[in-house]
């Protein structure tokens, strides 16, 4: 389905720039058999860039096809250096931005982790509600500081009186961003003064730096700097920062409730970054492939990761499993699960294994 006009914006001025056929709609599935992973459900990958605010988006996401599911585990904490990551997020977040003795409500909590680190951070004084339909766990911890409710945050929220709002690696999930936006805009109806704090993929770092297992069915939008303030802007709030984070990968919005006056940026490096980037795409895959093949000379070769990264260079680069002989991660929910085998459409046999490690390899 071809979409007319930007999601963000509202242009109609879209350029194709990537496609890929059938690959799989999820990328942190975890199955236990090599039949449940052939026949995964796949999609069309078909991704556009509007060439008036920068906003990239897949004109083909289907969200009928996606199930998250208890199958479903996306957890990064298992990892040393992302938790350690989510702390430093953590401090700068109560020490430079005072966010002390506040209600912090956030948007797609998942099980929790990063909310947590919030409210029990020493002298913080925070409380915290977690909303997420697909929330597993106790509804109440840290002695009713912490509260999670299994529904989206939204207009029918307003008994929470939040002062700040947190949501990360959500929206890049979300066909229709500016829905969750003014969803969140309209909870804050009686909390003018809240503060919002978003966090999501930057694609001009993966254009530029040609990261081919950045592009995945899961994140259907996908944001430059200036186009989530755009975003941000259109919906009722005033954009104070944007930032590169974690290396650049990520941005971090950081905004206040206000009705502010829509402005455009200028979009001709992103537009040419992306075209660059569909150009060179093929010759991309075949030097990651020469490089699996060479370091095959030299013995068996793992990957690392059995995340979205993991399972979409798998897909992209290898996807009959010939020359990845195991993949390495840290979460225990994975060892010995059949995670490459979601990613490819054959297998030969014996099939790639996931091997706990409890030291990066």
């Amino acid at each position: 389905m071809k979409i007319p006009h930007c999601s963000v914006c509202e242009h109609a001025q879209l350029k194709p720039f990537l496609w890929r056929s059938q690959v799989p709609v999820h990328q942190n599935l975890v199955v236990n058999s090599q039949d449940a992973a052939r026949t995964v459900t796949r999609g069309e990958l078909d991704l556009v860039i509007c060439e008036a605010c920068g906003f990239v988006f897949n004109q083909a996401f289907d969200l009928s096809r996606l199930s998250y599911g208890e199958d479903y585990d996306n957890t990064q904490s298992c990892s040393a250096y992302f938790d350690a990551y989510l702390d430093g997020l953590v401090q700068d977040m109560v020490e430079r931005q005072g966010v002390r003795n506040c209600t912090i409500v956030e948007v797609g909590c998942g099980k929790g982790h990063f909310l947590k680190k919030l409210v029990s951070y020493p002298g913080a004084n925070n409380t915290g509600f977690g909303f997420d339909p697909s929330y597993v766990g106790p509804l109440s911890d840290l002695n009713g500081r912490m509260q999670f409710r299994t529904c989206y945050y939204d207009q029918s929220c307003t008994d929470i009186a939040a002062d700040v709002v947190v949501c990360r690696h959500v929206i890049e999930h979300i066909p229709e961003p500016l829905g969750i936006l003014r969803s969140v805009r309209a909870a804050l109806v009686s909390s003018p003064k809240a503060r919002v704090f978003f966090e999501t993929p930057c694609v001009e770092w993966i254009l530029r730096h040609r990261v081919i297992w950045d592009f995945f069915y899961e994140h259907c939008s996908l944001f430059t700097a200036d186009s989530l303030g755009v975003a941000f802007r259109r919906t009722g709030f005033a954009v104070e920062r944007v930032e590169h984070i974690f290396g650049g990968q990520y941005l971090w919005l950081e905004a206040r409730v206000a009705d502010v006056d829509e402005t455009l940026p200028a979009t001709g490096e992103t537009v040419q970054l992306a075209m660059a980037y569909a150009a060179d795409e093929q010759k991309l895959r075949e030097a990651w492939l020469a490089r699996l093949r060479d370091l095959g000379q030299n013995g068996k070769v793992a990957l690392w990761g059995a995340g979205a990264k993991g399972a979409t260079f798998a897909n992209v680069v290898e996807p009959g499993c010939a020359l990845i002989d195991c993949v390495v991660d840290l979460n225990p929910n994975k060892k010995g699960r059949s995670f490459l085998a979601q990613a490819i459409r054959s297998l030969r046999p014996p099939t790639c294994p996931v091997v706990e490690c409890a030291t990066r390899c």
